[in-house]
């Protein structure tokens, strides 16, 4: 009778009776135990297998990765399996379902007997029951058989007899399975999913999450980054050409272009950095590390530096060969030279200066020496004070630097260095000043607040690096602190007042 209630149910036409419907599982009160079946990608892991697998063998081996499309002509079962075989999946770093987690071990408490049933692949999925020790049995993909939709039904059906198992799902896909069900858990559903699958079978729970893609998207772009882009307007404001139309056009797509592309590059080298940052104690936050961004959202990334690239074009060939070094500079960090002691830092500096230099590309303007040497030291400090942030960092975590280059015994000659080049901006800016560029200022004695206002703000950025105030990113910490924004508008009005003022105010 359960086989043909099966069969209907494949094919679309079942009409389940009461009969079919009781349960298999019992306490010794009587009370009913079902048992309860839970799916794995976007259910128990907020994330899917498929494409964790892919993302790691690709890292590895761009040609294993091809291969592994080309076994698609195998079927989709033989595609998992061949991936599984060659990513290293660790189980205690994959995002799950925390609340969903809590719930399963209450329910194994009470007496429910807790299954993974699963379309990944059955070597992964086993992997990952024998890591959580929760589940009494693993029913995944295997034998080139893709345990999904239809099929997976059947085999619970079969298993379990129809109507006597509780599934735990998330996708459209399983709407055959809870059909088959005698009750459906909901993880994340659209209101339209839930009003399908509550019109086949009774609902026991529903997990949601708020749904904010638009402002994850944005998180995972960095949007708060792009205030370093404005980076390309300082030739603008030095040569104080803002009151050209065309040239603030430019800069302004030029700043465009560069947030576009800067967020692609981000996007690449959160992919890539995914296994360090899920074992981070801040960065496996980050939209793809904690699973609030499916991996397939990856794809925006070459988008966006193809969207930036052509924003660049469209101003001269040489502003987008400007970018395309930024983002091949940006690219050749985060695969490699971000392990390279000393390079790492000097990359970073070069690429905050690729910015004025876009910049300067962008509106025909020509760029100063003292500006790429004030900025070039300015930047290197930076870039210091980041890497000294982070190894300190990883030294109180008690984590391994040697994988960034360098060991504990680095830390204090990264910082004399870093002291030094936070110095040398401030004599290269007073060197300029007094050389006493009166074409270009009025009043160009008002500059000179400018070196303490800039070294200042340097040594602050020190000291809270040494006492462990640093966070991952310096702009995003002077971005938050109030003495910062105070020495920039000591900067600003200095600038301002250089311009403005009359000749002579200054005795």
């Amino acid at each position: 009778m359960a086989s043909q209630h099966v069969l209907e149910f494949m094919t679309g036409t079942v009409d389940l009776p009461e009969e079919s419907r009781q349960p298999r599982f019992t306490g010794a009160s009587g009370e009913e135990r079902l048992p309860i079946c839970v799916d794995l990608d976007g259910t128990l892991i907020a994330g899917d297998m498929l494409e964790e697998s892919f993302l790691q063998v690709l890292c590895a081996s761009p040609l294993e990765a091809l291969s592994a499309l080309l076994e698609l002509r195998r079927g989709r079962a033989a595609c998992k399996r061949y991936l599984a075989e060659r990513a290293a999946i660790a189980p205690e770093q994959l995002p799950y379902n925390q609340p969903l987690l809590a719930y399963l071990h209450e329910q194994k408490r009470r007496g429910h007997p807790i299954y993974l049933v699963t379309a990944s692949d059955a070597a992964l999925a086993r992997r990952i029951a024998e890591h959580l020790a929760l589940f009494d049995g693993v029913l995944a993909t295997e034998g080139g058989l893709n345990l999904k939709g239809r099929r997976k039904a059947q085999v619970l059906s079969d298993r379990f007899g129809v109507g006597n198992f509780i599934y735990a799902g998330d996708a459209a896909c399983d709407i055959h399975v809870w059909q088959a069900a005698a009750e459906a858990i909901l993880v994340n559903p659209t209101g339209r999913l839930e009003r399908k699958v509550r019109a086949s079978v009774p609902i026991r729970k529903i997990f949601s999450a708020p749904r904010r893609l638009p402002m994850t998207l944005l998180r995972a772009m960095r949007a708060y980054q792009w205030v370093k882009n404005l980076l390309v307007f300082v030739p603008v404001l030095l040569a104080q050409a803002w009151g050209s139309g065309a040239t603030l056009r430019n800069a302004a797509v030029m700043f465009a272009a560069f947030s576009l592309a800067a967020s692609g590059c981000y996007i690449i080298n959160d992919l890539l950095d995914l296994k360090a940052d899920r074992s981070h104690p801040r960065k496996r936050r980050r939209p793809f590390a904690s699973g609030a961004l499916p991996l397939r959202h990856g794809a925006l990334g070459p988008v966006l530096i193809m969207l930036g690239l052509g924003l660049a074009a469209s101003i001269s060939l040489a502003s987008a060969l400007v970018l395309l070094g930024y983002v091949a500079l940006t690219s050749a960090y985060s695969c490699y030279l971000k392990t390279r002691p000393l390079i790492d830092a000097f990359v970073l500096a070069g690429l905050y200066t690729l910015r004025i230099i876009g910049g300067a590309v962008a509106c025909s303007i020509a760029l100063s020496n003292w500006l790429l040497a004030f900025s070039g030291s300015l930047f290197l400090a930076l870039a210091f004070i980041k890497r000294v942030g982070e190894l300190r960092d990883l030294a109180a975590r008690g984590a391994d630097m040697h994988r960034r280059g360098y060991s504990a015994s680095d830390i204090l000659v990264i910082q004399t260095m870093g002291l030094a080049s936070s110095f040398m901006s401030a004599l290269v800016l007073a060197l300029y000043i007094d050389t006493n560029p009166a074409s270009l200022y009025a009043e160009p004695r008002m500059l000179w607040l400018m070196v303490p206002a800039i070294l200042f703000w340097q040594c602050r950025l020190w000291l809270s690096t040494s006492r462990g105030y640093m966070s991952d990113d310096t702009i995003v910490y002077a971005a938050r602190d109030k003495v910062s924004w105070l020495c920039f508008a000591v900067v600003a009005l200095a600038f301002i007042g250089a311009i403005t003022l009359p000749p002579g105010v200054i005795p």
